[in-house]
């Protein structure tokens, strides 16, 4: 199955392209649709609707997985997000290929099995998962790599047991800590440096 991931903004569209063939992840391809801040909004929608549109067709996913609309404080801001979503969703049903929807709890649930993972540790679990040498950035693209990730355990095809995923984020991997322990002793050892 390829998933294609997107984090979506008008100022940067992280995407990230992942196979899975159970058990194994494998980035084909990842980055980022830039606009510049200067530009007409509606040029900047026209630029996130042509660069997702050659994302799509070059690397031909069967699904997208689209980050759901949270919104926080910022009405103009998330206005803008919903809009630029819009022309990602056109895209897609340009392209013909479904969307699947997921919010923030979701992912960080699927890729470290903790809902309240901090962004950080979704990425370091994302970076392990791939077998990436580091976090991409910017972190709009590490964020989609974990869109399509979350896509593909999640999905109806059965190819991936929720319940496995738990044990093994949950479950002792080396030296008795879990997985979620690893990845914060590997944080907190960065943050030495």
């Amino acid at each position: 199955m390829r998933v294609l991931g997107i984090d979506p903004g008008y100022a940067i569209v992280g995407w990230g392209v992942v196979d899975y063939e159970v058990p194994k992840f494998t980035a084909v391809d990842y980055g980022a649709v830039t606009t510049p801040a200067g530009m007409e909004f509606g040029q900047r929608l026209k630029g996130v609707h042509g660069g997702v549109s050659k994302v799509i067709e070059l690397y031909k996913p069967d699904a997208i997985s689209l980050e759901q609309l949270f919104y926080q404080h910022n009405q103009t801001t998330v206005i803008g997000v919903a809009e630029a979503r819009g022309v990602v969703l056109l895209a897609a049903a340009q392209a013909g290929v479904p969307v699947y929807e997921y919010t923030p709890m979701q992912v960080k649930q699927s890729v470290t099995g903790y809902g309240k993972a901090v962004k950080k540790q979704v990425q370091e679990m994302t970076r392990m998962m791939l077998k990436l040498p580091g976090i991409p950035k910017p972190d709009d693209t590490a964020d989609a790599l974990a869109m399509a990730i979350t896509h593909a355990q999640c999905s109806g095809s059965r190819q991936f047991d929720v319940s496995s995923l738990l044990q093994r984020a949950q479950g002792p991997v080396s030296d008795g800590m879990t997985r979620l322990q690893q990845i914060e002793k590997t944080l907190t050892a960065k943050k030495k440096k």
